[in-house]
């Protein structure tokens, strides 16, 4: 399977393993790396290295070889599957769930319990820790993750989520009040440059990052929230309000220390997916309830007015 990508002027200067990376999300940069080191990837034809900087109409392809055989073990985990078909699938995940194994997490993950559920039938991609996996979600937030069940799909997907005609949508709980009913936050979002394990706001090293946010119901000291991701970048949302001074409530890491009893890490929830179908070409709209938690925290809010 070969991906045709063309590099846009505003994206002139970028190195080309960042490129891969950030136009097939499902590929990390060192996927990425590896593609170029085995010459899967080519500018206008000719072989380059991971440094070589990208020019405004520049051809790139991107070969996928074959999936790489797993390591990873199959765990009869339960999975509360939204939509399911013959390329992809699509799972309601909960709160407290890692998304693929990692330090500290090497098994009990999404990506043990989709090996388990779909067998063979999972894309290669990602790499041997993450097959099929085409977008993430932090591990104490819950909703809609689609996964990919072939490489071809997993590629379309990746596409999708690049133009961004793949739509993620979010509700959640912010701390404080908002004067406005809905609002765009742009602003870059790179890795923090004292704790390594933290976003933030930065024009250092950072990539362009992009929300959308309307009201739905204002309470007592928090926001109901619908959010729309225009770009995908690590913990978002939960940035980009800590940003403008309203963390979401139960965000132990950008808001409060102290964390929200009967709350399992932060009121945030993917609430919606659409997206392309990669076979067919009919768009796939999908929606699931939020989890009880984030129910009880509206009816207590709800009941304090």
């Amino acid at each position: 399977m070969i991906l045709h990508l063309t590099a846009t002027t505003e994206q002139a200067g970028q190195r080309l393993d960042a490129f891969v990376a950030a136009a097939c999300e499902g590929v990390s940069r060192s996927a990425a790396a590896r593609l170029l080191e085995g010459g899967f990837i080519t500018v206008n034809g000719k072989a380059a290295t991971k440094s070589t900087r990208i020019l405004g109409g520049d051809s790139i392809s991107v070969e996928l070889p074959e999936a790489e055989e797993t390591e990873v073990a199959a765990q009869n985990i339960p999975l509360d599957v939204v939509y399911e078909d013959d390329d992809v699938i699509v799972v309601n995940k909960p709160a407290g769930l890692v998304v693929h194994p990692a330090p500290g997490h090497p098994d009990g993950t999404l990506v043990n319990a989709l090996l388990h559920h779909c067998g063979d039938s999972l894309s290669g991609v990602g790499g041997e820790k993450r097959p099929g996996i085409v977008h993430r979600i932090d591990r104490d937030t819950s909703g809609l993750i689609i996964a990919a069940k072939n490489d071809a799909a997993h590629l379309a997907l990746s596409a999708q989520l690049s133009d961004h005609s793949l739509a993620r949508t979010y509700e959640c709980l912010a701390l404080g009040n908002f004067r406005e009913d809905s609002g765009t936050i742009d602003a870059p979002i790179g890795r923090h440059h004292i704790d390594r394990k933290k976003m933030t706001v930065t024009t250092h090293n950072s990539r362009h990052a992009v929300t959308h946010w309307e009201v739905i119901a204002r309470y007592n000291g928090v926001t109901h929230l619908r959010c729309h991701l225009e770009t995908g970048r690590t913990h978002q949302i939960r940035v980009h309000l800590a940003h403008i001074g309203h963390p979401i409530l139960g965000d132990t890491v950008y808001g409060g220390k102290k964390a929200v009893p009967g709350l399992t890490g932060q009121c945030l929830h993917a609430v919606g997916l659409r997206f392309v179908h990669p076979r067919t070409g009919e768009l796939v709209s999908l929606s699931c309830p939020l989890p009880e938690e984030f129910e009880t925290q509206l009816r207590k809010y709800r009941h304090s007015m």
